[in-house]
């Protein structure tokens, strides 16, 4: 049984989504504000978060960027009642997988969350296959794929959840270059037409953390015109 937390402070919204996720056999809490729901998050484990926006006290887009923040990862499923683009970037840009903009329909949006529980399958089931290569060296770069840990020169590095997911899709590929919607559809698992500057600033963010030079990077490489790849060469 897949678990769901919705944080939603309209009550008659949270009510009816949770009515129909019961219907696909989930079980479902409801928080009423941001800080409650990051509260119950750190509490249990969920296997997706339907997040409003605009919340009391901490917004969705604080709680989107604590969420992604920690080791675990869980489906996210932004709602807004805005319909302007500099809100879904910055959804999609703090880690959301998906959005809804409001009003939406109950069909609609019962069938993003199967999507969601559907990738979510297919990426544990990946996760499956590739167990045996746990560890993932390139010169000073070290990926720990079990402890989902990084470290350059034994040095520990931080990343965020989809920081760590793009880094380990890139080292496992070493030489192949991908444009930034075909990193948007196999590390987001979304084709957002139109934010693959989204791309952009998590590898930005990576380059800033991992490269001893971010302007002069050795592991993940600019091919101008087209899109990036990671070295196929031994760095150090």
């Amino acid at each position: 049984m897949n678990r769901v937390l919705i944080i939603e402070d309209a009550e008659d919204i949270a009510k009816l989504v949770q009515l129909h996720l019961r219907d696909l056999e989930c079980d479902v809490d409801i928080a009423a504000d941001g800080r409650e729901g990051l509260k119950q998050f750190q509490s249990h484990h969920y296997d997706l978060v339907i997040l409003d926006i605009m919340l009391p006290g901490m917004d969705g887009l604080d709680v989107c960027r604590a969420l992604r923040a920690g080791s675990h990862y869980v489906a996210i499923l932004m709602l807004t009642a805005k319909s302007t683009e500099m809100d879904r970037v910055l959804g999609l840009e703090m880690g959301a997988d998906d959005y809804l903009t409001k009003p939406f329909s109950i069909p609609e949006l019962l069938a993003r969350v199967k999507a969601l529980f559907r990738r979510a399958k297919a990426l544990e089931a990946r996760q499956l296959q590739t167990h045996l290569d746990a560890k993932v060296t390139i010169g000073q770069l070290k990926i720990d794929v079990d402890k989902r840990e990084v470290s350059v020169a034994n040095k520990r590095i931080e990343l965020t959840a989809k920081e760590f997911q793009l880094l380990l899709f890139f080292a496992r590929h070493p030489g192949t270059v991908f444009t930034r919607t075909q990193l948007l559809e196999h590390v987001w698992n979304y084709h957002y037409s139109g934010y693959e500057h989204t791309v952009n600033s998590h590898i930005n963010r990576l380059r800033a953390k991992v490269e001893s030079d971010p302007a002069n990077p050795k592991y993940i490489l600019t091919v101008w015109g087209v899109g990036y790849k990671f070295s196929d060469r031994q760095c150090h």
